[in-house]
């Protein structure tokens, strides 16, 4: 199997993804519904993973959503999300979600979450990805940091197939 060439973050991060919050994407508490903000999560990790490994990807797993703060109507979702590490079929995206007001151009941290994606071949069978090449200390940071969080997925995992 010839080797992968390694890919940096920049290649296929998504850096300011932006989504208005109407009437309808709003919950009966008056703010914007978090299943509509995780379904974006979601796709939009999954553009990264398939840019990274140029293949077809499933989510594997979800981690880590944290909800910081409201986002209310009329407020400007703006979507980070980039790679943070890849293994032999799998990786991690990271997903930060920012709330802008538009008129006083005020930004709130809404949302922090880990998608873990794999990729697939032809024959729905797990495919290699290329590794990831970091940048900056930043980068570094948080593909040191999702082998910490990988761990304690992989424990859940067994832990879960033991209560079998």
């Amino acid at each position: 199997m010839p080797k992968l060439a390694p890919k940096t973050v920049a290649d296929s991060a998504i850096e300011g993804h932006v989504y208005k919050v109407f009437p309808n994407d709003l919950n009966a508490h008056g703010t914007a519904f978090g299943g509509m903000i995780m379904a974006k999560c979601d796709r939009l990790s999954l553009v990264v993973a398939e840019r990274h490994s140029s293949h077809v990807c499933v989510t594997a797993s979800v981690d880590s959503i944290h909800f910081m703060a409201p986002a209310k109507e009329n407020d400007t979702l703006i979507f980070k999300v980039s790679i943070n590490r890849a293994w032999n079929s799998s990786m991690e995206i990271g997903v930060k979600v920012v709330a802008e007001n538009s008129y006083t151009r005020g930004k709130k941290h809404i949302l922090s979450a880990y998608f873990t994606f794999v990729a697939l071949n032809e024959e729905n069978k797990s495919a290699p990805v290329p590794q990831l090449i970091t940048e900056t200390s930043q980068q570094e940071r948080r593909f040191q940091q999702a082998s910490i969080r990988r761990k304690a997925r992989l424990k859940t995992i067994e832990e879960l197939n033991a209560c079998e």
